[in-house]
């Protein structure tokens, strides 16, 4: 079953939430701080993270923050914090969904499922090609270029898979949206541009003189044919 860790100060929700997913048959492990989710992400094997930004001891982007230096989780931050540039903050800073508080049980679950149908154990390796200096690793989420290891968040490994896995198409902006978070992100395009910069910076490529990520102008991206892993 799932496994679901929760990170939230509030007693209230996480009854709430502990209590509707016991009855989706998830397990499901809180924590009331950022120090005491970390320790059990350490410790306790984990699916998702739901986690708030509002914390008593330290900010929910500083958890975030030392979850990517040391997972590909997803995480799912929770905020009373509801404008566009907070939620466009959120998944920019390495977040794979946002949820406004108040929210409902089914629609966090909704998206929680969402996220899990993007199971990377499933995937396979993509080493049918090792001429090309780009080699993404599905079962074990890692990515080398030109023989150096690539550290992604999770979020950018999708989108980097999605463009690897048909070199030389050209996705636009919302159809990597929609591969890479799972759901219908009116107006979030923005946040492509933001994660496609973080994934050249990582591989060294550039938007002038690009080796590996091509611009389309007005249209969206694609990845140079011959970079296919």
């Amino acid at each position: 079953m799932p496994h679901l860790l929760l990170i939230d100060d509030d007693a209230d929700v996480r009854h709430l939430i502990n209590a509707y997913g016991l009855a989706m048959g998830w397990t499901v492990t809180t924590a009331a701080d950022g120090a005491s989710g970390l320790h059990l992400l350490r410790t306790t094997p984990v699916d998702v993270v739901v986690l708030d930004i509002l914390l008593p001891d330290q900010p929910g982007w500083a958890v975030l923050q030392a979850i990517r230096r040391e997972s590909p989780v997803y995480v799912l931050m929770l905020s009373a914090l509801g404008t566009e540039a907070d939620r466009i903050g959120g998944l920019a800073q390495g977040a794979d969904d946002y949820l406004v508080k108040p929210f409902s049980p089914g629609e966090l679950w909704a998206r929680l499922q969402a996220l899990l149908r993007r199971p990377r154990s499933l995937m396979t390796a993509a080493s049918d090609a090792p001429t090309s200096p780009l080699i993404l690793d599905r079962e074990r989420h890692e990515v080398r270029y030109q023989g150096t290891p690539v550290t992604l968040t999770a979020l950018e490994f999708r989108l980097l898979d999605t463009l690897a896995r048909h070199p030389g198409r050209v996705f636009t902006r919302d159809q990597l949206v929609e591969a890479a978070l799972g759901w219908n992100y009116a107006g979030y395009d923005r946040v492509i541009d933001v994660h496609i910069g973080h994934i050249r910076r990582k591989l060294g490529d550039t938007p002038a003189h690009p080796q590996v990520i091509e611009t389309i102008r007005g249209v969206g991206y694609r990845l140079v044919a011959d970079h296919a892993p």
